[in-house]
């Protein structure tokens, strides 16, 4: 029997007995072209059909767009520098306290005096130390980095709560000069989205071009196989925590110059959209099924786009919460089934 007709044979499909049935309905199903990798384009354009019938007013509206991209900007910072430590197997899980930690050190220097950009370097470097922390608890005391980035964010939240004098909003003292920059726009785009596009080539080189790059895929892959090639597997995972640190601190930066005060709460809500759109982005565009940055950032938009037109259109606050999460269980769901696929 040759090969050929070995694969034939393979492709007659049977019943329960054994016996041959013709034309079985999987065999003549039909087929959505780019489903595999391309899915979010089509969510988004359903979603923007719906909106346009529904709230063409409100939705396609230039302010409403550009309040969106600068909105989400913030989102985007954060989510690229979780790219770097999920690519390379480990999650931190302490990014959006992170990130709401450098917001009101940033005001609270401001509101004692200090200069705009010397507290907005002090709150980075902050949390880049808050990120040397987290790769000394996982790599060198081997703790889960799930249990060890979790219990670091409610030590941040306390944290922050510390700075805030027990919770309470800091107002008084915020540089004009500081503001304006998480407010004012060139050409009509909003600075954020900028600082966004600047941070997200800068990931995408070093990921897509550089050494450094294929060997945090490849300790996310086997990180046993990588330690026996010759990788250094601890040193990448440190880094990795030590930039998601340092890039979650950039981005309470710019929440902080958005928002002009000092929230508290401000920082962990945006836990949740951020690992949604990293996991969800793992599996748009690129054939690759990891996470990378033009999928995140385009998971972010197309979640953004649906909870802002659901909240125009009248939908209750917490629609964000539910919108965000189920989109998280359908990113995983649909990444394991690729996965298996595969």
């Amino acid at each position: 029997m040759t090969m050929q007709d070995r694969g034939e044979l393979s492709e007659i499909a049977t019943d329960g007995s054994g016996a041959p049935v013709a034309n079985p309905w999987w065999r003549n199903r039909v087929r959505v072209p780019g489903l595999d990798r391309f899915s979010g384009l089509y969510i988004l354009a359903a979603v923007l059909v719906i909106f346009a019938f529904t709230i063409p007013g409100l939705f396609f509206t230039t302010d409403n767009l550009r309040n969106l991209g600068a909105s989400e900007a913030v989102t985007a910072v954060l989510a690229l520098g979780l790219i770097l430590p999920l690519a390379a197997g480990v999650f931190d899980l302490s990014v959006a306290a992170i990130m709401g930690l450098s917001e009101v050190i940033a005001i609270s220097g401001q509101s004692h005096g200090y200069n705009p950009v010397l507290s907005c370097v002090a709150a980075v470097v902050a949390c880049a130390v808050v990120g040397v922390v987290n790769g000394i608890i996982v790599v060198r005391l081997h703790v889960n980095s799930f249990i060890a980035t979790l219990g670091m964010s409610s030590i941040l939240v306390a944290a922050t709560y510390w700075v805030c004098n027990g919770g309470q909003e800091i107002v008084n003292g915020v540089s004009t000069g500081f503001t304006s920059f998480g407010t004012d726009q060139w050409l009509g785009i909003p600075s954020s989205i900028y600082f966004m596009v600047v941070l997200g080539i800068i990931i995408w080189f070093v990921l897509r071009f550089r050494p450094v790059g294929r060997y945090l895929y490849a300790v996310g892959g086997n990180a046993t196989g990588a330690r026996l090639a010759g990788v250094r597997v601890n040193r990448l995972i440190f880094g990795s925590l030590v930039i998601s640190g340092t890039v979650a601190g950039l981005a309470g930066v710019l929440l902080a110059a958005q928002l002009g005060v000092g929230d508290p709460t401000a920082g962990p809500p945006y836990l949740l959209p951020a690992f949604t759109a990293v996991f969800l982005g793992a599996t748009q565009i690129t054939r690759l099924r990891r996470p990378n940055v033009i999928g995140t950032i385009f998971a972010i938009y197309v979640l953004a786009v649906g909870v802002n037109g659901l909240q125009l259109a009248g939908a209750p606050s917490y629609i964000n919460d539910l919108f965000n999460g189920a989109a998280l269980i359908a990113a995983v769901a649909l990444a394991m089934r690729v996965n298996r696929s595969a």
